[in-house]
């Protein structure tokens, strides 16, 4: 929804779909538990056919199953899925920077300096021993790997990839999984060869960073 100005104005649906989406990728709602319309009416203050559309929406995401009549479910996990998810990123990943990285002006140097910088701090002050940041974390490291493939010129490949990230972050959120020094050297030597527009050790860095952090994890699933 638009205003007089052309602006975008979030709807309350909009909110509560963001919301529920949160809760299920940072774990709040848990794979495979059911999804009650009352109940969520009454926890995220909307009606219930809204509530109905809306898992309809992240249905449509694979973070919901309908069940006909049963209703709703947050989905399960699988180590099959994960493995699907990390192959699914690095494809659609490494494809956007193939197209982002020669494109890529003046602005485009400056969102990735401005995300790196939120991103190092934020993983400072864990590697410090301080874990309260880390859903902080999640967002600066999406924000960072965003802003490198940002001039990909693809808004339909911008949504995909933003829809796989989450549901491969929310693997590592169930496990709360932070894999230290490991992921900060990742991320440094991603900022430097996207900065350089060395599109062949970016392609490299990224597929390993996605395999070393599948590999992490795989086995709690």
């Amino acid at each position: 929804m638009q205003n007089a100005d052309g602006e975008t104005i979030d709807t309350i649906s909009d909110v509560v779909l963001r919301k529920v989406r949160a809760d299920i990728i940072s774990g709040v709602l848990k794979p495979g538990s059911k999804i009650k319309l009352e109940q969520a009416k009454e926890r995220y203050s909307i009606s219930v056919s809204s509530m109905r559309e809306i898992l309809c929406r992240l249905a449509a995401e694979n973070l919901v199953r309908a069940e006909g009549q049963k209703g709703f479910e947050v989905s399960p996990t699988s180590r099959r899925e994960l493995r699907e998810l990390a192959d699914l990123r690095i494809v659609l990943e490494t494809h956007a920077m193939q197209t982002s990285l020669p494109a890529g002006d003046l602005e485009w140097e400056g969102r990735i300096v401005e995300a790196y910088h939120k991103l190092s701090a934020a993983e400072r002050i864990l590697l410090s021993g301080d874990v309260s940041r880390t859903i902080e974390w999640v967002r600066y490291d999406w924000e960072f790997h965003r802003s490198i493939v940002s001039a990909c010129g693809s808004i339909t490949l911008m949504a995909n990839l933003s829809s796989v990230f989450d549901r491969f972050l929310r693997y590592h959120l169930l496990a709360r999984s932070f894999r230290g020094e490991a992921v900060a050297l990742d991320h440094k030597q991603l900022f430097d060869a996207a900065l350089a527009k060395d599109v062949g050790a970016a392609r490299k860095i990224i597929s390993q960073h996605v395999l070393n952090g599948m590999q992490s994890i795989e086995h709690l699933f």
